[in-house]
Order: C-alpha cells, then sequence, then structure tokens
C-alpha cells in the first residue's frame, strides 16, 4: 500500500509539474476568465476530458465563486435544493452580477424543497439575462396546499419523482457535478451540521455532454418557468419592487458582517487560489452519466429503473477484485442483494460507508438500512457507520478556518464508488431504491487508476475506526440516542421502502 501511494504521488507531482509549464501565464487578473484558461487547456488535450475531485468543501465553494465570477458567456444551473442561508443568498447574488455583466444565467431546480419567497424569485427571473425553471411544481412554488395534497393523491409516483441532478456549466468549457447542493451545510460551513461530501470539476469533451443532458432538462414540460407558475403575483408586483428586492442582495453580499468568518476567509485572494487548481486537472476519457426527464415511463409503478442504474450496475458486474462505495442512504434496490452476493462468492470485497443512526439527516431512509442490514452483513458486505464526530472533521473544518468551541455533526453526503481500484464514479446517485426508480441523476465514469486510487484510500480513511463504526462488530444505534431509536422502531414498520 504504501509503495503504491508513492507511485501515485509521484504521478501526480509529474502531471502537475507537465502542466504548470504549459500553463498559461496571464498579464493581470483581468486578463484571466473561463474563457481563455479553458480553451488554452482544451487546445492541449483535444477529445479529452480534464478532472479535479473536490473533497473540501471550501475548495468546491471557491471553484464555483471564481466560475461565476469570470463566466463571459453562459451560466447553466441544475440543483435539487438551493437554499436561503449564507451561501444560498451569496450565490444567488453572484448570478445576478454575472448577468448583470451580460452573461445569459439559466436555473433549473427541483421544487420540492424550495424556500425562497415569491418576490426574491421573481426578482431574479425577471432580468433580462436571467431564466429560471422549476422541476415537476407539484410541491412548493405557485402550488396551494390542497392542490399540492390533490397531486399527492392522485399522482403519488410523478409527486416522488425529482430532479436530483446537480449540473453547473460555465461558458460550455467547465462543469461541476456531484454530491452538493447550494446550502452552508455541503461547503463545511455550518456550524451544527456538515456534510462529507464530494464533488468532480470536469474540463473540455464531457462538458458537452453535461450542456445536452441540461438542455434535455430544461426544454422537457416537466420544467415549466418561474413567471409562468407565479403568474398571479408576477401581475401585483411593481417593477420598484423588483428592483428594490434586486438591491437588497447586492446590499447584502456588499456588506462583509453578513459573511461568516469562514467564509470571508475562504473568499480572499480567490483567483490566485483556483488558479493553482487548474494545472491539477487529470485529462482523460470520460463517460457522463444521466437519466432521461421523468426517469422511466413510469409504467413499472414506483420501480422501473433508468438509464444511470442500467450503466452503473453494468459497471458494477464487471468487478473482479473490489468495490468500495461511499452512499449517504444504504437500502438495496430489488435484486441488490443478489447482485453483491454474487459478486462476493466470486471473490469480490465489498466495502460500504454509510451513515449511522447518530449522523443521518433522513430517519426514514436509515430504518430501511435497517431492516436490510442483517441480510447485507450476512451476504459479506463490510458496511461502516460514520460517527457524528469523526476525527477527520477537525481537519475539514479546520481548514475552513474553524474556531468555534463545539463540533458539529457531520454526515455521509457523498456518492462515490470505485471498482477494482481502476474505474471511478463520482455523482448524485444514492444507493437506494429511490435514485434506481425515481429521481433522475447524473455523475461521471473514468477509468484512471491514480483518480480511483486517491479517492479510495480518502473513502477507506473515512471507514477507519476513529471516523466509523464497523458495523459487523459494534452495534451504534445506541449512540443515537433515546428519542432518534423511538423513532427508528416506528418507520421500520412503515411500507415505504419503494420510495426511501
Amino acid at each position: 500500500m504504501v509503495i503504491q501511494s508513492l507511485k501515485i504521488y509521484r504521478s501526480l507531482f509529474i502531471i502537475f509539474y507537465c502542466c504548470l509549464v504549459s500553463f498559461p501565464l496571464f498579464a493581470n487578473e483581468a486578463d484571466i476568465n473561463v474563457v481563455n484558461v479553458f480553451d488554452s487547456l482544451m487546445a492541449e488535450h483535444e477529445g479529452k476530458t480534464g478532472i479535479y475531485v473536490l473533497e473540501k468543501g471550501e475548495e468546491s465553494l471557491l471553484g464555483r465563486a471564481w466560475l461565476t465570477d469570470k463566466a463571459q458567456e453562459t451560466i447553466d444551473i441544475q440543483y435539487f435544493i438551493w437554499s436561503t442561508d449564507n451561501v444560498g443568498i451569496l450565490a444567488s447574488e453572484a448570478l445576478l452580477r454575472a448577468a448583470e455583466r451580460g452573461v445569459k444565467v439559466r436555473v433549473l431546480v427541483d421544487d420540492f424543497l424550495i424556500d425562497a419567497a415569491e418576490e426574491s424569485l421573481l426578482a431574479l427571473a425577471t432580468h433580462p439575462n436571467v431564466s429560471i425553471k422549476i422541476y415537476n411544481p407539484r410541491h412548493s412554488v405557485g402550488i396551494s396546499s390542497w392542490k399540492r395534497y390533490f397531486y399527492l393523491i392522485t399522482g403519488f409516483r410523478k409527486s416522488n419523482q425529482r430532479l436530483h441532478n446537480k449540473i453547473a456549466i460555465f461558458d460550455g468549457r467547465v462543469g461541476i457535478t456531484g454530491g452538493r447542493n447550494m446550502a452552508n451545510e455541503y461547503y463545511d460551513f455550518d456550524h451544527e451540521y456538515n456534510f462529507r461530501d464530494r464533488d468532480v470539476i470536469l474540463a473540455g469533451h464531457s462538458v458537452l455532454d453535461m450542456t445536452r443532458v441540461f438542455n434535455e432538462f430544461w426544454n422537457t414540460e416537466l420544467s415549466v418557468s418561474v413567471e409562468e407558475l407565479l403568474e398571479a403575483t408576477l401581475e401585483d408586483i411593481t417593477e420598484d419592487e423588483i428592483n428594490d428586492a434586486r438591491k437588497v442582495l447586492h446590499i447584502y453580499a456588499g456588506d462583509s458582517a453578513n459573511y461568516a468568518a469562514e467564509v470571508k476567509s475562504a473568499l480572499e485572494n480567490m483567483t490566485v487560489k483556483v488558479m493553482k487548481l487548474w494545472p491539477m486537472l487529470i485529462w482523460d476519457d470520460t463517460v457522463f452519466v444521466s437519466d432521461k426527464p421523468g426517469k422511466n415511463t413510469g409504467d413499472s409503478g414506483l420501480g422501473g429503473g433508468g438509464d444511470s442504474t442500467t450503466y452503473l450496475l453494468n459497471e458494477v458486474m464487471l468487478a473482479k477484485k473490489s468495490i468500495t462505495i461511499q452512499s449517504p442512504y444504504l437500502v438495496m434496490p430489488k435484486g441488490g442483494l443478489g447482485v453483491f452476493s454474487d459478486l462476493i462468492k466470486q471473490g469480490v470485497t465489498v466495502n460500504i460507508v454509510t451513515n449511522s443512526l447518530a449522523s443521518t439527516d433522513n430517519l426514514l431512509a436509515f430504518s430501511g438500512y435497517q431492516n436490510q442490514k442483517k441480510e447485507l452483513l450476512d451476504i459479506g458486505i463490510n458496511v461502516f457507520e460514520y460517527k457524528p464526530y469523526p476525527a477527520i472533521a477537525k481537519e475539514l473544518l479546520m481548514r475552513a478556518g474553524y474556531t468555534k468551541k463545539k463540533m458539529p455533526v457531520f454526515a455521509i453526503h457523498a456518492k462515490t464508488m470505485v471498482i477494482d481500484s481502476k474505474t471511478l464514479f463520482i455523482g448524485t446517485f444514492n444507493l437506494d431504491p429511490r435514485s434506481a426508480n425515481l429521481n433522475t441523476e447524473v455523475g461521471v465514469i473514468v477509468k484512471n487508476e491514480i483518480l480511483a486510487n486517491t479517492v479510495e484510500e480518502n473513502i477507506l480513511e473515512d471507514a477507519k475506526p476513529e471516523n466509523s463504526w464497523e458495523a459487523r462488530k459494534v452495534n451504534a444505534n445506541k449512540e443515537g440516542g433515546f428519542i432518534k431509536r423511538i423513532k427508528l422502531f416506528f418507520f421500520r414498520l412503515l411500507p415505504m421502502e419503494a420510495v426511501l
């Protein structure tokens, strides 16, 4: 293992050095933008995709902020969650600034968990350079309570079919996908509860596929414009009110008091920090995996699978030695236990890092795991349950300049798989029936030993005793607290496995 690690680090150094030598020099920061930087890089690696894995929340936030600030032509965004917390508001204001300097901005957000005020949505959506659509609006935007319940009763599957994609594309040249939504807890900046997550920056060829997927979802009838959904509110709101709402965003972003100290620290010298990332891109062939809008035809009720499910299953079936998975939820879809059982009988080692009762943010999903736990262990899967206060959290929070005395809870949110230490998947796909059959998912697959080994080592680091409990040896539910255990008891009785 030590020798293998040294080989990886030596290879990374060689790649870094070679890229650094060929990296273009710019006279001043005004000349640095997405078009200039990535046109130069893509010309050197025609037909390939540049990949950089974002393990750190702070680094992932910096990448998004810089790319938004330096975009010249277009920004296309898809998210499942966009919160109105510190990070969410600042991100919205950054998009507004981009639109005001002439960048065409398109935002597609799933309807289920939107918490933004109608006036705020319209203030952005009515800007001539901004378009905002809501995916499958059956819960929140422009939907009354009685209508929400009507939709749920008359179309249970459709109401449960969500856009779980996370895509951000800048000038059609570079994109980000992975587990992170737009909220404090995904970037290590929440003081109560944070996610251990993982994203990937892609530049070049795969961004063409990302753009195709974005357009497919943008143009589907499932995506409805904010103006259409809020037509009545739009008729009543005045131009002054819209301008005032935009000013409020700018004032908020311009007031340093509204930046958490660690966010302020992270954004200092942003260009200097981010420009160090681009020479570290590893260029290789990739496959961008995506479902179609609607996931499947719906003829199979709450089942039916999808393109992403089929592709990932095919990759799993190719495993010869090992499968290492990190997923916040562990509820095997129909047939999953049999697939892994057969692979283990053939000598494949399967390690899965997931949440414990103490760390999980979703008790319903955790109840599904608990109902399967004995079978998972009996067929030979090694399951590791993440601790709420893992040792690695101190490293993550120190990087973010964390100074609070009380540590926040940390939970797994990364959706990652490594097969035979060679094939790497990073995306939005959870190991559960909802991702397999209901939610649309995306992600990237690359067969690159350097990337696969590096990410696998990080997952196995999370599995170590200081970070996780080994489910075969420790009953960690007692660490989850009395109230959580009581709730779990009742949730386990509910017949909800198909929507977990």
